[in-house]
């Protein structure tokens, strides 16, 4: 585990494969209430195939610090940024899933000298909560029971296979939601007032998008995808026997798809 310092805290990341800095450098960035081990697979398998992966937790997740006081997608975005510079990228690749996928969307359209390619999984580009829905989200986060709202929320999500390792990640996020502080950070951020990308104006880097076909976040997972596309001028795969976490439940297929995305993006370098 490494940290990476930011002006209110420190964000938790690992890395995977080379640390030589001549290598093509992948950021991975998780949803909310989820911990950077995830990625596991996905950063191992890119990394045994010439890639530096380098997986960040949110703000206040996994083992970042709860310091911060933002804690939307533009605040995720930024970090994601200061890690591509931080670890000397260039033509950096970003993965972002839920939560992660706007934020790396941001990153793109901010620093298009900075990232050449996104990988949008599962992504919550557009939302409509409505006052009533953010006062039912607020008293479902209330101790004693927010954690464990948190930590079913997240199992069910895993529709479709199983992770290897499953019952493992979800011990981690029990751990995770437990104190008190970490736990305040996190329901903020599923309450933050993160912004919409219902345009991309400025985004030039490559674009893919991968959606579980059974994700139960969305009435119609492939419809959804296919209008993430529209906005950030990408490709759309679809992903079968998986549900919300795509890079756990059939990480092969999320492999795939950034080896394909990084060809295009150094083809259109």
């Amino acid at each position: 585990m490494h940290h990476l310092q930011r002006p209110e805290g420190r964000i938790a990341y690992d890395l995977y494969g080379p640390t030589d800095r001549n290598r093509p450098l992948i950021v991975c960035v998780t949803g909310m209430f989820d911990h950077r081990a995830s990625f596991r697979f996905v950063g191992e398998a890119l990394a045994e195939a010439g890639h530096r992966v380098a997986v960040m937790d949110l703000r206040g997740h996994g083992d970042s610090d709860t310091t911060f006081t933002e804690h939307t997608n533009r605040a995720a975005a930024t970090d994601a940024i200061a890690l591509a510079e931080e670890l000397g990228g260039e033509n950096v690749l970003m993965v972002g899933n839920s939560l992660g996928g706007a934020a790396v969307t941001i990153a793109a359209m901010e620093r298009p000298d900075l990232v050449a390619g996104i990988a949008l999984l599962c992504p919550f580009l557009r939302h409509n909560i409505s006052p009533l829905l953010r006062l039912g989200f607020q008293i479902l986060l209330l101790r004693p029971w927010g954690p464990g709202v948190l930590a079913y929320y997240y199992d069910k999500l895993h529709v479709g296979r199983t992770p290897e390792g499953h019952t493992e990640q979800k011990r981690r996020v029990r751990d995770m939601l437990r104190p008190a502080d970490r736990f305040r950070s996190i329901a903020a951020t599923v309450l933050a007032p993160s912004e919409q990308v219902l345009a991309a104006p400025g985004l030039r880097a490559a674009a893919t998008v991968v959606v579980g076909e059974q994700d139960p976040d969305w009435p119609d997972p492939a419809a959804e995808a296919e209008w993430v596309a529209s906005v950030v001028g990408g490709t759309v795969e679809t992903v079968p026997d998986c549900g919300h976490y795509p890079q756990s439940q059939q990480p092969d297929a999320v492999v795939s798809a950034v080896l394909r995305l990084a060809e295009r993006a150094k083809a259109g370098a």
